[in-house]
């Protein structure tokens, strides 16, 4: 019968530290991203190869309605978006619908979230019936609003002609000049639950003693709510800003089931234009370059909120 090897103190020793600090290095380093991996599997499927992909067909030809001029162009697609008419409409379109309804989803959620702070009467029912537009479908929201604003079956037009707004009653998607209001009163209907909640939330985790202390020193409302309110609102404006721009840029929906861009494209954005050019003229590598352009002007408008914000926390 074979006997056992006598290990010597020597290496039980000196093999100790070793198994100790390579369990520690599996469990503080490597440990933690086996975990993480599902998720990280999950973001590269879903958003860095499509993203990958998206570039690589910004610098190449692909129509299907030209299936044999195929091939890579590098940034002749970029060029023709420098002598394209429509995007830089689209571009001055985008703008305007995301600025107006981010601007009154933003006032009309704090006012909102001012309000349900205090204490109110039926608050939760209340709560329940601000937050409804935000679990109602896209599509049921276009459709809804377009009939609101039609001048034979919806009240709105009715409305504004007999308060003056409107000299007689009219679609005002139908418009060039104001055709772009119609999907930015739907959108900003269904956003302001956004900015109530979020806002809301964080009014909520502001301490009540600073507000004792602000009012024995005879602080007004007002001087209250600058000196107080909007500091600790502050990084939560910024981010929930960024986010809310980013989301209403892309977000294509409302615009093409109200109004597919029309009239004379005066309420054609990037995100429409992108679906246009991809699945009506069948061209995706023009489409990808349009994409990526939207992407690098989101990315700059993300970099300078969150420079901003950073300097809000550091105040």
């Amino acid at each position: 019968m074979a006997s056992r090897p006598i290990t010597s103190p020597e290496n039980v020793v000196s093999g100790e530290p070793r198994t100790r600090f390579g369990r520690a290095y599996f469990r503080y380093a490597v440990e933690p991203w086996l975990y993480a991996s599902p998720a990280i599997l999950l973001i590269c499927f879903v958003m860095l190869i499509p993203l990958a992909i998206g570039i690589a067909y910004s610098v190449q030809s692909i129509n299907l309605l030209k299936p044999f001029d195929t091939g890579f162009v590098g940034l002749e697609n970029f060029r023709d978006l420098a002598d394209d008419r429509k995007f830089w409409r689209a571009l001055n379109n985008t703008f305007w619908w995301t600025f107006g309804s981010v601007t009154l989803q933003f006032l009309l959620g704090l006012g909102l979230a001012l309000l349900l702070s205090r204490p109110l009467v039926g608050k939760r029912f209340v709560q329940a019936v601000v937050f409804l537009p935000w679990a109602v479908p896209t599509f049921l929201i276009a459709l809804t609003w377009s009939w609101l604003l039609n001048p034979v079956i919806g009240p709105l037009p009715h409305w504004w002609a007999a308060i003056g707004l409107l000299d007689e009653p009219y679609n005002i998607l139908s418009n060039p000049d104001t055709a772009i209001w119609g999907p930015i009163m739907a959108n900003v209907w269904y956003g302001i639950p956004f900015f109530a909640i979020t806002l809301l939330a964080a009014l909520q985790s502001i301490p009540g003693e600073l507000y004792e202390a602000a009012e024995i020193d005879g602080a007004s409302r007002w001087q209250c709510f600058t000196k107080i309110t909007l500091p600790f609102l502050g990084p939560m404006i910024a981010i929930t800003v960024m986010l809310r721009a980013i989301w209403i840029a892309n977000f294509a929906d409302l615009i093409y089931v109200m109004t597919g861009g029309g009239p004379a494209d005066s309420t054609q954005i990037l995100s429409t234009y992108i679906f246009t050019t991809a699945f009506r003229k069948l061209d995706f590598g023009y489409a990808s370059a349009i994409a990526v352009a939207l992407l690098g002007v989101l990315f700059i408008y993300a970099a300078v909120l969150l420079f901003v914000r950073a300097k809000l926390v550091k105040f």
